[in-house]
């Protein structure tokens, strides 16, 4: 046995069987490596498919889902919606389609409330959307999100420089945060860039938003501020804080009396 131990340990001591030795290892793990990639690329799952065509705006019921096996790669590769579950009651985006066995890409699905047109179908009687013009700066690093409750200030500078500002109307729902081509800013992968605020306002309100946007000469603006937590969660009656602002607008704009009798 003690002879054993010598025999081995001399051969250990020998450079060339070190590095011989080393070699195998260094095979054997490359090919352990290399068949699990094998393994990982021919690996067969099942991914869902459109049965027939889906066309845009369209909601995704079960019946027109089926399922085939394909490469799991392939998933990752083309960023593909791997399950069922993750397309029933979503809707096809606007501008795409999803043809007759094809497979769903990750950014041609969105919930109801990311369509263009959503917002607009429960609107109440004697309401109307108004649009405020935003960017990442103004939306403090895009953080104004679909359902807060924020307020709107009001800014005017006149030819002299003398500059009006304050809180002009406290507590109004953002209703969705669209991007420059009309797509809901947080549907997408990444955050999208925000180019407007949506609003759902009493005409009254709407008709002195707008009349603000349209006065010339004071250099305009109106400006979202979110507040915190509690009062971004809360609903509170939208309302004009300052009858000031309100007179300056109607003092620089005319009404058109839309009654026909």
């Amino acid at each position: 046995m003690g002879n054993i131990v010598a025999s081995l340990k001399r051969l250990l001591a020998n450079k060339n069987t070190v590095t011989f030795l080393g070699v195998i290892a260094a095979v054997i793990v490359l090919y352990v490596g290399y068949s699990i990639r094998v393994g990982q690329a021919i690996k067969q799952i099942p991914i869902p498919y459109a049965k027939k065509e889906i066309g845009a705006m369209t909601e995704i019921t079960e019946d027109m889902i089926g399922t085939v096996d394909v490469p799991s790669t392939l998933v990752s590769k083309h960023n593909l919606i791997s399950s069922k579950q993750q397309l029933v009651d979503m809707y096809v985006t606007s501008g795409t389609s999803i043809p007759e066995g094809g497979f769903f890409h990750k950014n041609q699905v969105v919930q109801k409330g990311s369509l263009p047109n959503s917002v607009l179908e429960d609107i109440p009687d004697g309401y109307t959307i108004y649009s405020l013009s935003v960017n990442n700066h103004s939306t403090y690093g895009n953080s104004i999100y679909p359902g807060d409750y924020i307020d709107l200030y009001f800014k005017s500078t006149d030819d002299t420089g003398r500059v009006q500002f304050g809180k002009f109307i406290e507590s109004i729902q953002v209703l969705a945060v669209r991007d420059s081509s009309g797509r809901d800013v947080f549907s997408q992968t990444q955050a999208g860039v925000p180019a407007e605020l949506l609003f759902s306002v009493t005409d009254e309100y709407f008709q002195l938003l707008r009349k603000a946007d349209y006065i010339s000469g004071y250099s305009i603006e109106i400006t979202p501020v979110p507040r915190n937590k509690s009062y971004t969660a809360k609903e509170g009656d939208t309302s004009i804080v300052s009858n000031d602002i309100k007179q300056f607008i109607l003092a620089k704009s005319s009404q058109i009396d839309s009654n026909l009798n």
